[in-house]
């Protein structure tokens, strides 16, 4: 494996310092498959585990949510510190503590003890996510930005669908007799490559002693963004009582505070600048509207697939895993046109998942005894997905500047998160509500209404996106 010393660093010629950026690009891409599989892998663990634990049923929820809690939370701060303290070292700081944390969650000896180590686990990823982004955006030329988030983004989301697929296959595996165990091993073994690869091929970078850290801001809003998503995500998952309705309440108004504490400060923890970059605030509208729509779908599908047409987890994963491929099969078609095509790819990806989710509905109402045949409009919804990921994520982040560029992640994984539990909790009420009057299948389908008007809402905010990508200006 090639040794790199710095991003630009080009040895005997192109050649080689082209070399040096895509093995960069590898463990970025690695480390944050690892840190996104296992926000979904309890998905269908969670119960093999709370039996094997002697847990009872009501820790099955908390396996996922402490994980989504403390990545959540963290992830702005998380960004910031990379700025602080160089993106290189608090990326490895990360994986150590993430590397750790799994190794941990397989050898947990209680249920208490495996919900301690997913948090340890979900705030050491939100260091690591951040950086990644950072440190793709100081390798690679911007002309070749379009490219690597094209491929980047899309895989990061096959990685979060397949998820549950990947844990089924592993416990049935039943390696070496490990059971569930193994799902967290093979994470703390391969973090362990990682660990390994990654100082040898990550670019240095210098920490600015400039950038403070104020302790009430971080404070403020990791309170806030905790509030949040702990409401939204508690709401969705047991319903709207006193206390998700007060810990939302809470949130935001945390977050107003906190956005009333950037204006006035004079070393805000997100850049003011960051704000002026017409890009980065067009590609979060538009990517918070499509990613709630996106988590809304995966989490009606699945319900409709279990609760309504009697599936095992297992077997609902398999039927939805035409939706990886879909993303795969774009992603890999598109990412050499993003820069050149700009919003009108976006505008096209987001029209082709309206497609999908429209033949969803369609086949639910018209053959509602054959869920497989649901594989085929997952298809086309995961091909528009695989025509939006990279272009959003290369328009929000292609006019960052280096300085900004841990704020700027940051703050676009955390309302990725956030967009994320808002369109779980939507929908998840929503079927939920339906389900006890209705029945299954009028909850889906209503549900699948409301994520159809989402998208559309979403295609007609593609207005607001640059046309075209960022030019080369590295």
């Amino acid at each position: 494996m090639p040794e790199n010393t710095s991003a630009t660093s080009v040895g005997p010629g192109v050649r080689r310092s082209d070399r040096l950026r895509w093995w960069v690009f590898a463990v970025v891409l690695a480390a944050d498959l690892l840190d996104m599989i296992d926000a979904t892998v309890t998905t269908i663990a969670a119960p093999v585990i709370v039996r094997d634990l002697a847990g009872s049923d009501a820790l099955v929820p908390w396996l996922g949510l402490s994980y989504a809690l403390a990545l959540g939370s963290f992830l702005v701060v998380g960004g910031r510190l990379g700025d602080r303290f160089g993106q290189r070292r608090t990326f490895l700081i990360g994986l150590v503590g993430f590397t750790a944390a799994s190794l941990l969650c397989g050898i947990a000896w209680t249920p208490a003890a495996l919900v301690c180590f997913r948090l340890i686990q979900g705030a050491f990823g939100a260091l690591l996510i951040p950086q990644g982004f950072s440190i793709l955006l100081r390798t690679f030329p911007r002309d070749q930005l379009g490219r690597v988030f094209g491929l980047f983004g899309p895989l990061l989301a096959v990685g979060s669908i397949g998820g549950p697929v990947l844990a089924g296959l592993l416990i049935q595996a039943d390696v070496l007799g490990t059971g569930w165990r193994f799902v967290f091993l093979v994470n703390g073994l391969i973090g362990t490559v990682l660990l390994i690869a990654g100082p040898r091929v990550l670019p240095r970078d210098t920490p600015d002693p400039a950038v403070r850290i104020d302790p009430l801001a971080s404070a403020i809003v990791m309170l806030g963004l905790l509030g949040v998503m702990g409401g939204l995500i508690v709401g969705g998952e047991s319903g709207w009582g006193l206390v998700p309705l007060t810990a939302l309440v809470a949130g935001v108004v945390l977050i107003g505070c906190f956005a009333a504490l950037q204006r006035s400060t004079a070393r805000p923890l997100l850049a003011p600048s960051l704000f002026r970059v017409r890009s980065f605030v067009a590609g979060i509208t538009v990517g918070t509207i499509y990613f709630a729509a996106v988590a809304g779908l995966l989490y009606v599908v699945s319900l409709h697939l279990q609760q309504g047409a009697g599936l095992t987890p297992f077997h609902a994963a398999a039927i939805m895993a035409p939706l990886s491929v879909g993303i795969i099969v774009t992603s890999f078609q598109v990412r050499d046109h993003i820069q050149r095509l700009g919003r009108r790819l976006v505008l096209a990806g987001t029209a082709i998942t309206l497609v999908g989710v429209i033949g969803l509905l369609a086949l639910i109402l018209l053959a509602p005894d054959v869920p497989a045949v649901l594989a085929v409009p997952l298809l086309v919804t995961g091909l528009g997905m695989g025509c939006c990921f990279g272009s959003l994520f290369s328009t929000a982040l292609g006019d960052v500047t280096e300085q900004q560029a841990g704020s700027a992640s940051g703050t676009l994984n955390a309302l990725q998160q956030i967009a994320n539990a808002t369109g779980a909790a939507l929908v998840s009420t929503l079927f939920l509500t339906l389900v006890a009057e209705s029945g299954d299948n009028t909850a889906a389908t209503t549900s699948l209404i409301v994520i159809a008007a989402i998208l559309a809402l979403a295609a007609a905010s593609t207005s607001l996106l640059p046309r075209h990508a960022a030019a080369d200006h590295h």
